[in-house]
């Protein structure tokens, strides 16, 4: 057993763990307990230190735990997406890997998706669907036709 496997299996184990009811109710309880123990140490700069140094401790691993969570939980939502692009012939496969895009690319793909809906909603049959590629095509036709008519 390698140690990428341990590390893949302690990081499963404790976003399953810390997302549980059980850990919350221990992090109350430690919480509840410190604040029991204030009076017994008169409300001192240790017993203040003791809960700022383990809270900011475990939120600084939990940061990465969680963004390693998320990165995986997100991979597999895109592969999953990237599967169903790939089966589905009216989607175009251009679509497949756009999360690599820049925020500016995606926005001009969003504004164009909206244009789609639009024209959706415009049409007389509303289930009629559009792509990418079928816009280009329709695209390119329109294009060649008017040129063709010069």
């Amino acid at each position: 057993m390698n140690n990428k496997n341990l590390f893949e299996r302690f990081s499963n184990w404790a976003t399953n763990f810390t997302g549980s009811s059980s850990a919350f109710i221990g992090a109350v309880l430690i919480v509840v307990v410190w604040a029991v123990t204030g009076p017994v140490f008169q409300y001192s700069e240790t017993w203040q230190l003791v809960i700022n140094t383990g809270t900011t401790i475990i939120t600084f691993l939990m940061v990465f735990l969680i963004q390693k969570a998320q990165n995986k939980d997100s991979k597999a939502i895109q592969l999953k997406l990237n599967e169903l692009i790939a089966a589905n012939k009216q989607a175009s496969n251009r679509m497949v890997d756009i999360e690599d895009l820049t925020e500016k690319e995606l926005d001009q793909l969003h504004k164009y998706f909206v244009k789609i809906a639009e024209l959706s909603k415009q049409a007389e049959n509303i289930h009629k669907c559009y792509s990418i590629d079928a816009a280009e095509n329709k695209h390119k036709s329109k294009y060649q036709n008017k040129n063709q008519e010069l």
